[in-house]
């Protein structure tokens, strides 16, 4: 399913700053200003690139399609596949399943098919994906925290270009016309690294963090859907508990099974 509330988030917080800064009297485009851009973003870019490898900063990159599409696929059609895998396995036998690898996507959600064909008893399957989870969720939110830097950085960076744009009024006081330029430059560039650090970076690392929190909780029950399908659980029993990790606690109906 996709989001907007990302994008609407990121048009809410602009149109509130211009707006206010058009109802105080200022003209837009005085917020524009080519040159406080180039030392803000490119800046924050360039401290970005110093401090991560490439591979991490290009996950990072690619992590950004998931404001439109979270990652993990919804948690009702999981529970939907895996009871449906747990009545195919029951009828025909784990190895009924080997012709449902190749037809996931999911690196994840096939390993976790081949072990289920292979045999594996249901405690090992929990251990080995569960330490594919750890290394995975580490992984995943260290490159999200590439964005909590850059939240880091802007703002100092702002304060850099508004330095900069201080030097440049200094060097042209006997110049009344180029005064304007310089202090434009000097204070929109603090705004362009305060905004961006605030309403862009930190917040997306936080909505990423979101995402990643929600990705490990959907691997965690496709986990214990698996390991049930390898216990030969009932399949009913398996859908309960694989809702209890959406709902954060037991099913009425398998704490009735289970008296």
């Amino acid at each position: 399913m996709k989001d907007f509330t990302t994008f609407l988030g990121l048009l809410l917080g602009l149109a509130a700053i211009v707006g206010g800064f058009v109802f105080e009297g200022g003209h837009p485009t005085s917020l524009l200003q080519v040159g406080a851009f180039l030392i803000v973003f490119g800046g924050t870019v360039s401290a970005i690139l110093v401090q991560t490898p490439w591979p991490i900063f290009a996950e990072a990159l690619g992590m950004l399609k998931w404001l439109l599409r979270p990652p993990g696929g919804e948690p009702q059609e999981w529970i939907e596949k895996v009871v449906e895998w747990s009545r195919v396995a029951r009828r025909e036998g784990l190895l009924a399943l080997e012709m449902r690898i190749a037809g996931e996507s999911d690196p994840f959600v096939r390993k976790g098919l081949q072990l289920l064909v292979d045999g594996i008893e249901p405690e090992r399957i929990r251990e080995v994906l569960g330490v594919e989870l750890e290394v995975s969720e580490e992984h995943l939110k260290l490159c999200a925290k590439v964005w909590e830097s850059a939240g880091g950085y802007a703002p100092t960076i702002g304060i850099i270009g508004a330095v900069l744009g201080l030097i440049h009024v200094m060097e042209n006081l006997a110049d009344p016309s180029q005064l304007g330029k310089g202090i434009a430059v000097a204070f929109v560039a603090t705004v362009y690294g305060v905004y961006s650090a605030n309403l862009i970076y930190i917040p997306l690392s936080k909505r990423l963090m979101t995402y990643i929190g929600r990705l490990i909780l959907v691997r965690q029950m496709l986990v214990e859907g698996l390991a049930g399908i390898a216990a030969g659980d009932n399949p009913r029993l398996i859908e309960n508990q694989m809702r209890s990790y959406l709902t954060g606690e037991e099913p009425e109906q398998e704490k009735r099974e289970g008296k």
